[in-house]
């Protein structure tokens, strides 16, 4: 099963490129800007990563941003991604990345998607690695910031496919931001909205990000399996979930492959990624072996969790059903 997974056409939909960031990549950053880091190798930043929640985690998440500061410094980050998914045969990816952690700091919208935006063209050119970005708002931040992030981005809009919501749920509701996804869906970006996972009032976000904001995708929505009505509306509507059972682990103690289990026998449009990878030490192919083990998956199982992925992309037809075609060669060679 571990070869099977290792040569299984991938697809990742739910990656925040800034949680990519390796303790390695991180020192050498910090050296080239002259940053002093509290740690004498990757070892001891990997040691210092202790959280237990949603909140533990951002705050070191956000920490570790300060060395991302110039163009080179996100082209560096994204190659650095897309050279790992290319070799765990991730053929198309959608990747998050937070503007507003970075203008916060004073680094140009400008400066963050054109390092990005130059990564995501030589990952496809020199490794095969097709991907978009996805623009997120900082639901923690206020709704008029978030308005503004979106009029920035306009410029650049041939490079963005859509925008989501993330960061700190607590207090920050869908519908704080019904304005500013309204106006981009005006503007032509698809939608999708972080539901971050045992969150409190997780089904009445649930419910606003599907009948009050009307996206196109789900970031993690486990918790849509508490009300039959959220399910059949999911249903209803082909809506996908991003989960990530890794980073589930971390944060809520679980992760989740139960519900999980659930979501396929349901029907529904799961899918199985790796959040901030370098933070939760698994990328997707560790996230897929997690599954697998947990619930026994067979090779069916692991191809359906693909197809699923490819199945929501934000892709063309055609393009979908190229790896589509890829999935049914690979699981008839197995």
């Amino acid at each position: 099963m571990k070869d099977f997974i290792a040569g299984l056409p991938k697809c990742e939909l739910h990656l925040h490129i800034e949680g990519t960031l390796e303790p390695s990549l991180k020192l050498e950053l910090a050296e080239r800007h002259g940053i002093a880091l509290p740690y004498d190798g990757p070892d001891a930043i990997r040691a210092a990563y202790r959280f237990d929640s949603l909140p533990s985690f951002l705050r070191i998440y956000y920490e570790g941003m300060d060395v991302l500061r110039t163009e080179p410094d996100f082209y560096d980050l994204g190659t650095a991604y897309l050279r790992k998914a290319a070799d765990q045969n991730v053929r198309y990816a959608e990747i998050f990345f937070d503007p507003q952690a970075h203008t916060s700091r004073g680094v140009p919208f400008a400066t963050v998607i054109d390092g990005l935006h130059r990564a995501l063209l030589d990952g496809e050119r020199l490794l095969g690695v097709r991907s978009q970005l996805i623009m997120c708002f900082l639901r923690d931040r206020p709704a008029g910031e978030a308005m503004d992030t979106l009029l920035a981005s306009l410029p650049h809009q041939d490079r963005i496919a859509g925008v989501g919501l993330d960061s700190d749920e607590k207090g920050n509701p869908p519908a704080k931001f019904a304005a500013v996804f309204e106006r981009a869906r005006r503007e032509g970006y698809l939608l999708t909205m972080h539901c971050d996972v045992d969150q409190d009032d997780a089904t009445e976000h649930i419910r606003q990000a599907i009948h009050d904001i009307g996206v196109d995708r789900i970031d993690h929505g486990v918790n849509a399996l508490e009300d039959p009505a959220l399910i059949a509306a999911i249903k209803d509507r082909g809506l996908g979930l991003t989960v990530c059972p890794i980073s589930n682990g971390y944060v809520t103690g679980s992760t989740k492959s139960t519900q999980i289990r659930r979501m396929l026998d349901l029907g529904l449009r799961v899918t199985i990624n790796s959040d901030d990878p370098a933070y939760f030490m698994g990328y997707v192919a560790e996230n897929l072996a997690v599954v697998a083990d947990e619930l026994e998956l067979t090779k069916e199982d692991l191809v359906l969790l693909q197809r699923n992925a490819f199945e929501i992309t934000w892709l063309p037809r055609d393009v979908k059903d190229g790896y589509l075609a890829e999935l049914d060669a690979y699981l008839a060679g197995a």
